[in-house]
């Protein structure tokens, strides 16, 4: 079971619209509703995704999927984890 960071999607959205996170090689990526992706820093990730687990935004949902492959934003089996406001 590999558990680094490259193994994990994360979701971050609402009803309207969802945004994606991924690490690859070369760091963290953003993919937007629209399909635009942005590079950012581990930080800049934490900053987008604390809103939404602390509650501050509630129309904010976050979920988690682990997958076995080396690039989660492939699919493959996943294991979800969802958190926040559902």
């Amino acid at each position: 079971m590999n558990l680094t960071n490259e193994s994990y999607l994360i979701l971050l959205g609402t009803r309207n619209f969802t945004e994606r996170y991924y690490r690859d090689e070369r760091g963290w990526v953003k993919v937007s509703a629209r399909g635009r992706r942005f590079r950012m820093t581990a930080e800049q990730v934490l900053n987008h995704l604390l809103p939404a687990l602390a509650g501050v935004k509630p129309s904010l949902t976050v979920r988690v999927e682990y997958s076995d492959n080396e690039n989660p934003d492939l699919t493959g089996s996943r294991h979800i984890l969802n958190l926040g406001n559902t």
